[in-house]
């Protein structure tokens, strides 16, 4: 269960606002959308990938201590490591045998029969 940034306390994830000490937890009221916040003296646009690219529309930017378009730089970087290991040829080898084990059976079966046919000509 996530915690309250300011008061630390325990909430459910779709409040709207903090319910000991009223603090917005989601952007514009929309429990869709979450809104981010620096939990330091440092800005939110350091560590994001949209001030990074030069892409961010924020006006707050490059101050912003809550931003609703936030992606922390090291956790898309920790995302694209682990897209670069899925990539590996023995894992896509691992990958397309669990998504194909029943071809894989029936081919095995007619590979049987195939052997059995051979053996009683």
């Amino acid at each position: 269960m996530p915690t309250c940034p300011r008061c630390h306390q325990a909430v459910d994830s779709q409040v709207v606002n903090c319910p000991y000490c009223r603090t917005p937890l989601k952007a514009f009221g929309h429990p869709g959308i979450p809104l981010h916040r620096a939990t330091g003296d440092e800005p939110l646009c350091k560590t994001c990938t949209y001030h990074l690219d030069d892409s961010c529309t924020y006006p707050q930017r490059p101050y912003a201590t809550e931003c609703t378009l936030y992606q922390n730089i090291e956790q898309k970087r920790l995302e694209e490591e682990q897209r670069q290991k899925s990539r590996s040829p023995a894992v896509g080898l691992q990958n397309w045998l669990k998504r194909n084990q029943s071809l894989l059976l029936i081919l095995g079966l007619l590979l049987v029969c195939f052997l059995i046919a051979l053996s009683h000509v």
